[in-house]
């Protein structure tokens, strides 16, 4: 009878333990059907999972609904198809779904171009839409992957993006409207960004419509637009920027496109970040482009090289009145349109790590 019972408990453990592995497969939570070699699709559902044993072909638009979940580990290469039209290709988080990409020090997640001889604007890129706070309204539609952003929680979370390298992006969208390398509509403060490497973007390296999150080591090199762009009321920071090959700015701020003077104002707090116009770039909106209302912004151990003046300035009337006001604030002083040189603001200051040279926090992301 001992032996009996000692049996029926070792099935019994047996089958429990199968049940509670399949039930921790992330995939099998997900109706998603998920292929290497054709990654496109809406996950409407669940966590999917990828293999960093696996690479992947992003043939199509490949998007996370609201309620769902995408984990991506330490390794895991994703790339473009070489056929499909660029601006179908792109990977994005509607606004209550959840991204995880999970990279490592040298060892990040990579999404780049799978043409033979890439280049800018290859694909899209990823977009990442948030129940944050804008001055754009609720339920506004980003302007790439239409999809439904913002809200009333600034503290919202998208999941993270830890050790992100992502290259060849900005394809064109239509007139006026380009994917850049990440594109931050409305994420609020709880979602984690650390460590994104963007190269080769068509248009801008990152971008932030409105939130608060709070983003943290950000290497950005070769953009053919502006390399770091923040607007529509992002009240979040930025800190440890290295920004090289600046076509246009190497950052632009600005309040709100429509209304200048819209609330709640742009408070963006940026820290420790070089700027580097690069060989063969011409900056041609300098540092600094303090563009429609400008809101409020402060740069904190800002280091510049290779442009003429230190900013570009709007003309319209609310970036005139920030400016008045000491709402533009650089290494400590506030900025005076009247004195608008590099000198003016910049002398000692390390920047990202130690001026135009790349830090060692970048390195970990090449």
């Amino acid at each position: 009878m001992k032996k009996s019972i000692l049996s029926i408990l070792a099935i019994a453990t047996l089958v429990f333990t199968s049940c509670s592995s399949d039930n921790g497969d992330d995939n099998k939570k997900s109706s998603f059907v998920l292929t290497a070699s054709d990654l496109k699709g809406d996950i409407t559902d669940g966590t999917v999972t990828l293999k960093a044993s696996d690479e992947y072909t992003l043939t199509g638009a490949l998007v996370v609904r609201s309620g769902a979940s995408l984990k991506i580990p330490a390794g895991t290469t994703i790339k473009s198809s070489a056929t499909a039209s660029a601006q179908s290709l792109y990977i994005a988080v509607e606004r209550g779904a959840k991204i995880f990409i999970e990279g490592e020090a040298n060892n990040p997640v990579v999404m780049t171009s799978g043409k033979s001889s890439p280049s800018q604007s290859d694909w899209g890129g990823l977009v990442i839409c948030g129940d944050g706070i804008t001055n754009v309204g609720t339920d506004a539609t980003s302007e790439v992957a239409s999809l439904k952003y913002g809200g009333a929680n600034n503290n919202d979370s998208s999941g993270s993006i830890e050790f992100l390298k992502i290259s060849y992006t900005g394809a064109n969208n239509g007139s006026d409207k380009e994917f850049n390398g990440v594109s931050f509509f409305a994420v609020g403060s709880g979602t984690v960004v650390e460590n994104i490497y963007t190269f080769e973007s068509g248009d801008d390296g990152i971008e932030f419509f409105g939130g608060a999150v709070a983003a943290t080591n950000l290497r950005i090199e070769n953009s053919y637009d502006d390399s770091l762009d923040f607007a529509d009321g992002f009240v979040g920071s930025v800190t440890n920027v290295y920004i090289k090959g600046v076509t246009k700015a190497g950052i632009e701020g600005s309040n709100n496109g429509e209304d200048t003077a819209a609330l709640p104002l742009t408070d963006a707090k940026i820290s420790n970040v070089s700027i580097i116009k690069g060989e063969g770039f011409g900056a041609s909106e300098q540092a600094i482009n303090l563009k429609e209302g400008t809101g409020k912004q402060a740069y904190t151990n800002l280091f510049a090289e290779g442009t003429a003046s230190f900013a570009k300035i709007s003309s319209d009337s609310n970036t005139t009145a920030r400016i008045a006001a000491g709402d533009v604030k650089v290494n400590g002083s506030a900025f005076v349109s009247a004195n608008n040189t590099i000198a003016d603001y910049v002398s000692t200051e390390t920047g990202a790590g130690n001026g135009a040279t790349v830090p060692t926090w970048a390195t970990k992301i090449q």
